[in-house]
């Protein structure tokens, strides 16, 4: 015979839960007394507002390469000027997200994730509208700020609108694979809009679709629990601070190197300056009892390796796509719409990619697919030596399949590899971690990439050299892979035994 415990008990017990656990599902689900249908159409509304949101925050990092031609043509800028336009963005949604997600700890996910789809849109239009180079990079850094804001708040409404963890595992499973569709269908639909619209278009596009998700959040009923304890703990400012010191001097002297001279005061000055703000950053958060970034999360070495493969990861194909589009719209003069066409080998294989890697988790583990993955990533790049500036578009799509499917492969692994050695009251800070290393990646893949296509007349020889320096790190990162995943199996064995 079942058991029913009594409604009041029910009660009691999500009322203690909510004391020590504020933002657990039980209150919402137990202490509202939802009916079933009313849970499901709040499910419903988060996933659509959330899905909504992330879609147009991953096309933004790959929609504005197909538009660079164009951009230089009508703000009349250089190469290290579209770096910035696409790095601005990116900068901005690596450094902040880790603030985003303790924002949305303090003032509530909803009220978080709203206030920064607001800020994306109405920089979208910003964007849009830019008169200038200066401008349009500023309103750049507004998105990518907006997007620090609602991308961590977003996970956070699935997660508590999902008590069930079958049903919230696919509910988050959808929500990344809008994002897979975004990254994919990027490059093609700014091409679409490009040229049908102009360049502008690829920004102003993003006003009725924010619209659309803001009107969908407000439709969101909110049953979460301010934490009183995060209200107490003071942000990490400093951290903060040194941290985006650090990252945006980094890039601005990989960037403007080339133009200020390697050797200049500028940029030794700029060098030093990121050195020590990196070296405060580490002495602020090894002392602080509430630091931004635990270092203690990277003491265990399949974490630390899988943050380095997810950046890895992201350097190289960001890098590959920025390089591409230069090479199809500046030497093959490809128009904005036959540039998308031309990366669909390399985007229509990242889904695929994605949706394959739960079934190579549980076939093989995760240690050898990552492996081969990084391993076969290297033969790709390795393979777009052979392209020249006046070889066939097929000897340089060639390889794109393979890089684009293991791309989309190795990120959902290295996910999974560094969420499993967390304890789940610290997952959201590890997937801060690992999203704001990945942003890092991609912005220091255009940067270190667009350093070595600065050179005129030279674009062929610094494609091969971007090529060569991929296959490289893409190398360096399997085997730190491997022999750090086999320690880490030593060390089971060992305890075990």
């Amino acid at each position: 015979m079942i058991v029913r415990p009594p409604v009041r008990m029910l009660r009691y017990a999500s009322k203690l839960v909510a004391r020590q656990h504020p933002y657990t599902e039980l209150p919402v689900l137990l202490s509202k007394k939802l009916p079933v249908s009313d849970t499901r159409t709040l499910q419903r509304r988060v996933l659509a507002a959330t899905s909504i949101s992330y879609i147009v925050v991953i096309l933004d990092t790959s929609i504005v390469n197909v538009a660079l031609g164009s951009i230089a043509d009508a703000l009349a800028t250089s190469t290290e000027g579209l770096q910035w336009v696409v790095n601005a963005y990116t900068l901005a949604f690596a450094s902040l997200l880790l603030t985003g997600g303790a924002l949305g700890d303090r003032l509530g996910a909803k009220n978080v994730y709203f206030a920064g789809l607001a800020v994306f849109t109405l920089a979208s239009v910003l964007c849009g509208l830019a008169p200038n180079l200066a401008a349009l990079t500023g309103a750049r850094v507004l998105q990518g700020i907006g997007a620090s804001m609602l991308v961590p708040c977003s996970l956070m409404l699935i997660n508590r609108a999902y008590a069930d963890p079958g049903e919230r595992g696919r509910a988050i499973g959808l929500w990344a694979a809008c994002g897979g569709a975004a990254m994919a269908g990027g490059p093609l639909i700014g091409g679409i809009l490009i040229h049908a619209f102009g360049w502008r278009s690829i920004f102003l596009a993003n006003l009725p679709i924010g619209l659309i998700g803001l009107w969908l959040t407000s439709r969101v009923t909110s049953n979460e629990r301010v934490d009183r304890t995060a209200l107490t703990r003071p942000l990490d400012l400093a951290g903060q601070a040194t941290a985006i010191l650090a990252l945006g001097m980094l890039i601005a002297v990989l960037i403007e190197g080339h133009s200020f001279g390697w050797g200049s005061p500028w940029i030794l000055s700029g060098m030093a300056l990121s050195l020590l703000a990196a070296g405060s950053f580490f002495a602020i958060e090894s002392k602080r009892t509430q630091p931004m970034l635990p270092l203690s999360l990277f003491s265990n070495l399949i974490f630390s390796s899988a943050a380095f493969v997810s950046m890895v990861s992201a350097m190289t194909f960001y890098g590959l796509i920025f390089t591409l589009s230069l090479y199809f719209q500046e030497v093959r003069a490809y128009s904005p719409l036959l540039t998308g066409l031309a990366f669909l080998p390399l985007t229509a294989l990242v889904t695929a990619g994605s949706m394959s890697a739960a079934r190579f988790v549980r076939m093989f583990g995760p240690r050898r697919p990552i492996c081969v993955a990084l391993g076969i990533y290297t033969l790709g790049f390795l393979g777009m030596l052979m392209s020249t500036d006046t070889s066939p578009y097929w000897l340089i799509a060639l390889p794109m399949p393979a890089i684009g499917f293991f791309a989309g492969l190795i990120t959902p692994m290295a996910t999974r590899s560094l969420m499993d050695t967390v304890d789940k009251n610290r997952a959201g800070i590890a997937a801060g971690v690992l999203n704001s290393a990945r942003q890092t990646g991609a912005a220091l893949g255009v940067a270190v990439f667009g350093a070595m296509l600065t050179t005129p007349g030279q674009f062929e020889r610094g494609m091969h050299t971007a090529m060569a320096m991929a296959a490289a790190v893409s190398l360096t990162a399997a085997l730190i892979w491997w022999f750090a995943s086999k320690a880490m199996a030593r060390q089971r064995i060992g305890r075990a035994v």
